[in-house]
């Protein structure tokens, strides 16, 4: 006789709770994708470096157009609170101080992957397609290639425009982003 085992699914409530109770700490590299909790990859060097580079031009161009989150949750539905490397969320006065930012503010995802993509593309990327998140970017560093997926529909996204080293990534959802990706894929030795 088998006995059907069941999970459990975690909802964004829940997990706040376990976050509030200790039992999972701000070092604890994880988030939460359809009620279950993920272990994400850890970060490197040249994860970090590229998120800096990044930081550093968005800022620039955004201005007050944007708020650039890095690494900060987003909530897209009842059961995922995913961490994206990069969010370009709507400004806002309080900053998002009363709640986490929902797919109705963000702008702009990008995830850094450089051991990552694999997941960040079959986990992460479908569930931003279902939350209607307009644009999101894969920088797949060891291709050197920026994936820039638009128009979701139905689940996924129906526009990839692949961005080669040397050419340039405009963004669709907001002005002034414009990125040459020899300004992020170039490393001085």
């Amino acid at each position: 006789m088998s006995i059907a085992m069941t999970r459990h699914l975690f909802t964004v409530q829940e997990y706040a709770r376990i976050r509030e109770a200790g039992i999972l700490t701000e070092d604890d590299r994880v988030e939460l994708l359809d009620g279950e909790i993920y272990v994400m990859s850890p970060i490197g060097p040249l994860h970090v470096s590229i998120i800096n580079k990044l930081n550093k031009i968005l800022m620039n161009q955004v201005g007050d157009n944007g708020i650039i989150s890095i690494q900060n949750p987003i909530q897209l539905s009842d059961y995922s609170e995913p961490q994206p490397d990069i969010t370009i969320l709507s400004p806002r006065e309080d900053f998002y101080t009363s709640a986490l930012p929902t797919p109705d503010d963000v702008l702009l995802i990008i995830e850094i992957a450089d051991s990552s993509i694999d997941y960040d593309r079959d986990e992460k990327l479908p569930r931003y397609a279902r939350a209607q998140i307009s644009e999101v970017w894969i920088v797949d560093v060891h291709k050197s290639v920026i994936e820039q997926y638009t128009q979701p529909l139905q689940g996924e996204y129906t526009q990839l425009h692949k961005v080669l080293l040397g050419n340039i990534v405009t963004a669709t959802t907001i002005a002034n982003v414009c990125i040459d990706t020899t300004q992020i894929f170039l490393f001085a030795p």
